[in-house]
């Protein structure tokens, strides 16, 4: 039988601790799916089309990993698939006790569901989406500091966040001509990943 796992979250951007656990997940299981959660109460810095573009671009390397997004409970996807495994990264404590929560829950809707923990690579323990996210408020991309995002992004979604645009007046970002509005994030591991 295929162990397959889903590495699920909003991925506004994905960065370089997310391929981090990608390729440690991927080595650990026969299928990985990343599966971008898609919450139509969150607004996103960047449209579901260009965060799916983001992810294949930055796993393509992965063979075993697959790109898929899905509007609804993490745990309807994994029975859908034929997934037990749920694959979570951890950069601290704050995040272990949050993580715990969630985990129980989606053991109570899915008693088949096994969570798996991986610790974030020291180098990648401050990187989040809400830093890239604060640096592309405040125009890194468009300067001299640009080179910069790549201590946070995969090279290969670099030039998507670079070539992003900004609407100053209506905090509007566009990546290749999708366009999705900025705003606040709630905590990205939430049931819907």
């Amino acid at each position: 039988m295929k162990k397959i796992a889903v590495f699920a979250g909003s991925f506004d951007p994905f960065t370089l601790g997310h391929l981090d656990i990608v390729k440690r997940a991927a080595a650990l299981f026969d299928e990985l799916y990343v599966l971008l959660a898609v919450n139509a109460s969150k607004k996103y810095m960047f449209s579901e089309s260009a965060r799916i573009e983001m992810i294949r671009k930055a796993v393509a390397g992965v063979p075993n990993v697959k790109v898929e997004s899905f509007d609804g409970l993490t745990v309807e996807f994994m029975k859908r698939i034929g997934a037990k495994f749920l694959v979570r990264g951890i950069r601290g404590s704050a995040d272990v006790e949050y993580e715990q929560s969630v985990a129980w829950n989606n053991k109570v809707l899915y008693p088949e569901c096994e969570t798996v923990f991986l610790s974030s690579a020291p180098e990648h323990l401050m990187v989040s989406s809400t830093v890239v996210r604060e640096l592309l408020k405040v125009g890194i991309a468009n300067g001299e500091d640009r080179s910069k995002l790549a201590k946070y992004v995969p090279a290969d979604v670099l030039p998507l966040l670079i070539t992003s645009t900004i609407d100053s007046s209506t905090q509007s970002f566009s990546t290749e001509g999708r366009e999705s509005s900025a705003g606040s994030r709630l905590p990205s591991a939430t049931l819907r990943g």
